[in-house]
């Protein structure tokens, strides 16, 4: 943990490492994929209302998310997918959003579609987004 600390840029801290071996040299070769990531969204105390407790609660009873997603840089190609499935779970804990996500190989939800579902922008956080977990898996 040490050495990988001296590596950082300053300001950034290196909490935990955890080394998980996937077993076997057939596997040793293969590249981990991602399962799962985890998201902190600091929110400002006069948002942390009604209003973000029922978008919350909205999202998670829903069997169907649809957001209209952007496919190339000029924004001139759409498609629509249904994030629901992405979303493993969306807690409200003291002063932030915690929100847990599904990583597929079909996709996964982006941050910025998590922001728009729960009616928060960058004006409405009171420090950056963190991700704070990402949960790894050897490939098949």
């Amino acid at each position: 943990m040490a050495g990988l600390s001296e590596h950082l840029p300053e300001g950034i801290e290196l909490l935990s490492v955890r080394h998980d071996f996937f077993g076997g040299s057939a596997q040793a070769n293969m590249s981990p994929r991602p399962l799962a990531a985890t998201y902190v969204l600091p929110v400002r105390q006069e948002y942390l209302d009604e209003n973000l407790n029922a978008g919350i609660e909205h999202l998670l009873a829903s069997e169907s998310i649809k957001v209209q997603r952007t496919l190339d840089a000029r924004h001139s190609r759409f498609k629509n997918i249904d994030v629901r499935g992405f979303i493993k779970s969306i807690v409200l804990k003291n002063e932030t959003v915690v929100v847990e996500c599904r990583i597929t190989p079909a996709g996964s939800i982006r941050v910025e579609e998590i922001l728009e579902l729960l009616g928060l922008d960058m004006e409405k956080l009171a420090a950056p987004i963190r991700r704070a977990d990402i949960q790894w898996q050897a490939a098949n």
